[in-house]
């Protein structure tokens, strides 16, 4: 069972920047996709980044071109930089570990959820 520990996160001004990091146990981490999802208060939980095992990258409209997402297979890490941050963004911030079963998204594994908030 791989296990993923978040780290990162915090209070910062709207057009700030944060990284967030997750990190994996295990040895297999380079085989599964990853994504960073988050949920505001009252909101549901939504996709933020998806990066494949591969490396290809995909986005929410939301923060296209502001966030980005990157994976360290050496570190068994997955990086979340996000840049121009808005008070929309603040939410808790959470990484996965998954993989594609006939055609699903199936989640592996958790991060524990790190709070981002924007506000001046």
């Amino acid at each position: 069972q791989v296990q993923l520990v978040q780290s990162g996160g915090g209070l910062v001004q709207p057009g700030g920047s944060l990284r967030l990091s997750c990190a994996a146990s295990g040895s297999r981490f380079s085989i599964y996709d990853m994504r960073w999802e988050r949920q505001a208060p009252g909101k549901q939980r939504e996709l933020v980044a998806h990066i494949t095992s591969g490396g290809s990258t995909n986005y929410a409209d939301s923060v296209k071109g502001r966030f980005t997402i990157s994976r360290d297979n050496a570190k068994n890490t997955v990086y979340l930089q996000m840049n121009s941050l808005e008070p929309e963004d603040t939410a808790v911030y959470f990484c996965n570990l998954g993989e594609y079963v006939n055609s699903f998204y199936v989640v592996r594994s958790w991060g524990q959820g790190a709070q981002v908030t924007v506000s001046s």
